[in-house]
């Protein structure tokens, strides 16, 4: 149930845009958006309730642009989500979603589900059936027949049948769109390096999903499927590995060209410390795909984290503040860029910038509070001690 007007206080807000922390802040909450930040010294004895989080820092509300709620995190989610129906398929979703929530994402991007059951869980939180994070929905992901995930129903061939796939994916009310350029490591096959689609057809894709002024993530592993990608015009690239069937080899020219492009490069990171090893293709290709990643911030690529949550028990659906506060930093990131990446750049890459990503008038009152300061230890955003979403305060414990 929405908080109809609230004043919220801490020790410290880092709104998601600038380089600096705010001493004492007073933010003002009416019908979950914020209508002011001002200081603690403004609030008077009359005013609405006024809840102090004491010697906290707020920050906007995280945003994991690349999650997969109906995988499970275990050691084998594909099969767990063949041996089940839809139905369960969706209260298994919840799950995940309330436990991202209670990790601090209060806005995911599900890049791949079955039967659309991601729109029902999206549908759900929206409409105030239940408190829970802001879900953006693509469907089951564009692969060619047999292709990378095939088994989530997003079998499409050829321009015609891509074009066609895409109206119907928007007929049915999804967020955006996501192709599967190249193979992956959940299906045998193709490789991650292998190209499933041509330049062509990645266009055709590109070109249908703008015309329903839908945004296209473009699953891409292997160094052609990237520059075909990058070529198209897709909104963002997913993993940008640059596998090949060995190791990894990126193009210079290539890499320098996705930087003058500003193109959104969602790299794929987190994970729960303890929790095991990654994947073995990605564990030996780990040093040069962080090394490309940094050489993509570097050249100026909008770098931002999709922890692929859902994949694998290293990988449960509240990782996010582990890539944030581990793995941006070790590519070259700043404390305050690394937060950015994934709360008001995040927002930006997902056209939801004017609601989400900051705390600021007019947006959606979803913060976050974490002990210590951020830009002094950003390993803090790894205890998350209130979660707020539209300013109602979420229970931990969901």
């Amino acid at each position: 149930m929405r908080v109809i007007a609230v004043l919220i206080t801490a020790a410290r807000l880092f709104d998601g845009r600038g380089d600096s922390i705010v001493q004492d802040p007073l933010i003002h909450v009416e019908d979950g958006r914020i209508v002011s930040v001002t200081q603690q010294l403004t609030a008077t004895a009359n005013s609405s309730t006024i809840l102090n989080l004491g010697d906290l820092t707020l920050l906007p509300g995280l945003i994991d642009i690349h999650q997969h709620l109906a995988f499970d995190a275990s050691a084998d989610p594909v099969t767990h989500l063949a041996e089940v129906d839809d139905a369960t398929a969706l209260r298994r979703m919840r799950a995940a979603a309330l436990r991202a929530l209670a990790g601090g994402v209060t806005t995911i991007r599900d890049l791949g589900d079955r039967n659309y059951v991601s729109l029902a869980l999206r549908d759900r939180f929206r409409t105030g059936g239940e408190v829970g994070p802001e879900i953006l929905a693509a469907g089951p992901p564009l692969t060619i027949t047999g292709g990378h995930c095939w088994f989530l129903g997003g079998e499409a061939d050829g321009e015609d049948g891509i074009r066609e796939a895409v109206r119907t994916h928007a007929s049915r009310g999804v967020d955006l769109i996501k192709i599967m350029v190249t193979g992956g490591n959940l299906t045998p096959s193709l490789g991650p390096h292998e190209s499933q689609y041509t330049a062509a057809e990645i266009f055709a894709a590109v070109e249908a999903a703008h015309s329903a002024n839908l945004k296209i993530a473009a699953h891409a592993h292997g160094g052609q499927g990237i520059f075909d990608a990058m070529t198209a015009g897709v909104d963002s690239i997913e993993h940008c590995t640059f596998f090949t069937a060995d190791g990894v080899d990126a193009d210079p020219a290539v890499i320098a060209e996705l930087g003058r492009r500003h193109a959104v490069v969602s790299i794929t990171a987190g994970a729960i410390p303890g929790a095991g090893p990654p994947h073995p293709a990605i564990a030996k290709r780990m040093t040069a795909i962080k090394a490309n990643h940094e050489a993509l911030y570097r050249a100026g690529a909008r770098v931002v984290c999709g922890t692929d949550a859902g994949v694998g028990p290293t990988k449960p659906h509240d990782v996010l503040r582990y890539a944030v506060s581990d793995f941006l930093p070790s590519i070259g990131m700043s404390n305050a860029e690394a937060l950015r990446a994934n709360t008001s750049v995040a927002a930006d890459v997902c056209g939801i910038g004017d609601r989400k990503g900051t705390i600021a008038p007019g947006r959606d009152a979803d913060m976050i509070a974490v002990p210590g300061n951020p830009l002094d230890d950003i390993s803090c955003l790894q205890r998350i001690l209130a979660v707020f979403v539209g300013g109602s305060q979420i229970s931990l414990g969901s």
